[in-house]
């Protein structure tokens, strides 16, 4: 008996706990980074329809908050209607802080915006409009920064002269220095499997290579989630399926990427219900998808993080829809897929949000909302 109390304590002190607090400032939106011990985070703020981009860190995991820098102006307003249009972050060589996002205007041309932080680390620069050619934003683009000193925006529009869904290809616009210049865009991915229009995405980039997360609109009713992966900076892309929804309507989803011990782990969400997996940077192969448990009630915007004893937070919302806010729900995971503890749930996330994560370095979890 006494060694089944000492093991039933030790499994009660190595499973980790999870706390939520909110955006800074009734922000909305977060985006959120880690990197050596520094919280970035992202947040939207004011009309959903043409608002402003803040953005802030934290040296004590979220018990406190710098002064939010702006990082747009008022000649490239930023969108949070429809919770995936917004802007994406990324963090790159030396620590340099990297935003993109869709425009609000003019109509038929939307911009894709993309700015950094200039190189005092004070002030971001003017936003510059990355698109040349592959005009017609709908859903989301997104952004990744490698170690090497490359940023990769992504978005999705169609093939220029034509129109349809099933004509929308993933596009790229390149930066070889730090975001100082982009090389004009090009298609990332030839396949002619569509973009679900109102879809966003997900860029990830690191030492092995820089994927992306999309969903397709193949024959109107295939909107798969598949993964494109380059090991060559971007020059060349491959893509696989990896998650099938036969459904003839836009679904308005989301997919993320975190970094692991074990890999890349990506989540997204298939038939109201979000999913995760580990991505084998040698090789490109997908794990076997793990669901989020329990009975789905209209799960999206899924995010991860995972601590140092390599526990993996899987969070998302529930109930979320247009004009319509939502709860948080998540579940941790220990190093071999298997959940560890029950899974919890919050209330608290605003019309147009959406939530992001990260571990402290205690192994415990913060959900901000």
């Amino acid at each position: 008996m006494k060694n089944l109390l000492l093991t039933l304590l030790l499994a009660v002190q190595c499973t980790a706990g999870v706390t939520s607090i909110r955006v800074p400032n009734g922000g909305i939106q977060p985006q959120l980074v880690e990197r050596d011990g520094v919280i970035h985070l992202l947040y939207f703020s004011g009309d959903p329809a043409n608002g402003s981009l803040f953005y802030t860190r934290s040296a004590d995991y979220g018990q406190t908050f710098s002064k939010p820098l702006p990082v747009n102006d008022a000649d490239s307003g930023a969108m949070a209607v429809g919770n995936i249009r917004g802007a994406q972050l990324a963090v790159g060589k030396g620590g340099r802080v990297h935003v993109a996002w869709n425009g609000v205007a003019p109509v038929g041309a939307l911009p894709m915006y993309y700015t950094r932080l200039n190189d005092a680390g004070r002030a971001f620069e003017k936003p510059r409009n990355v698109i040349g050619k592959a005009f017609g934003l709908d859903g989301g683009g997104t952004l990744a920064a490698d170690p090497a000193g490359n940023v990769f925006v992504f978005w999705h529009a169609p093939i220029p002269g034509q129109k349809g869904e099933q004509n929308r290809r993933v596009w790229m616009a390149k930066s070889v220095n730090e975001g100082r210049d982009f090389e004009p865009e090009r298609m990332a991915f030839e396949n002619p499997v569509g973009a679900c229009g109102c879809c966003g995405m997900k860029a990830w980039a690191d030492a092995s290579g820089v994927y992306v997360l999309f969903r397709s609109a193949d024959q109107i009713v295939n909107r798969d989630i598949w993964l494109l992966r380059s090991t060559d900076q971007g020059k060349t892309f491959a893509g696989a399926n990896v998650s099938h929804w036969n459904i003839g309507a836009c679904v308005m989803s989301s997919e993320f990427f975190a970094g692991s011990g074990n890999g890349i782990l990506a989540a997204w969400e298939t038939e109201k219900q979000t999913w995760f997996a580990q991505v084998d940077p040698a090789t490109g192969k997908v794990s076997e998808a793990i669901a989020a448990p329990g009975t789905p009630a209209n799960r999206k915007f899924p995010v991860l993080a995972t601590n140092r004893r390599g526990e993996t937070l899987f969070a998302w919302t529930e109930g979320m829809a247009w004009k319509k806010p939502g709860t948080i729900g998540w579940q941790i995971y220990g190093n071999g897929g298997k959940p560890e503890g029950a899974a919890g749930t919050a209330d608290g996330v605003p019309v147009w949000s959406f939530i992001a994560a990260f571990a402290k370095p205690d192994g415990n979890f913060v959900v901000v909302y």
